[in-house]
């Protein structure tokens, strides 16, 4: 599928790092490195501005090395990027370990799914059908 796609950055286009990859890294695009230290958030720039087609999002998603080996990971996550923005794809970046973290441009910090989605169109109703599940929520399938 074809996405329009300004780049105003110095980076490459985000690419597939291999044949089934779900997503493609996004990287920083910010005049100087940023520090995040523990507990702090940041949003940090692209220099992506995406035309995403109708009946599509894009979702924005942490990548597993940052998060599993710094503790660094999408705030939001996932983030959504609606078919109808125009602005710049910008990343709300966490840091959830006790150590600061600095940025560098162009480093990859998040990564991005094209995702088809359906719309809503609500049906008013007195009832639900019955599952299985019934009303139980949180926790009640059990921990083990």
């Amino acid at each position: 599928m074809k996405v329009r796609v300004i780049n105003r950055s110095a980076n490459a286009l985000p690419s597939y790092s291999t044949e089934l990859s779900a997503g493609m890294d996004v990287r920083a695009d910010i005049p100087e490195p940023l520090v995040l230290e523990p507990l702090q958030r940041k949003i940090v720039p692209t220099g992506l501005y995406l035309e995403i087609p109708a009946g599509f999002e894009v979702q924005v998603r942490p990548r597993s090395g940052l998060a599993a080996k710094h503790g660094i990971t999408v705030l939001n996550s996932p983030g959504t990027i609606d078919a109808d923005y125009r602005g710049e794809l910008k990343v709300i970046l966490v840091n959830l370990s006790s150590e600061a973290f600095t940025v560098e441009s162009g480093e990859r910090i998040a990564q991005i799914v094209l995702a088809k989605h359906e719309t809503i169109e609500w049906e008013s109703t007195e009832e639900l059908s019955d599952s299985g599940r019934g009303a139980g929520g949180f926790g009640s399938t059990g921990v083990k």
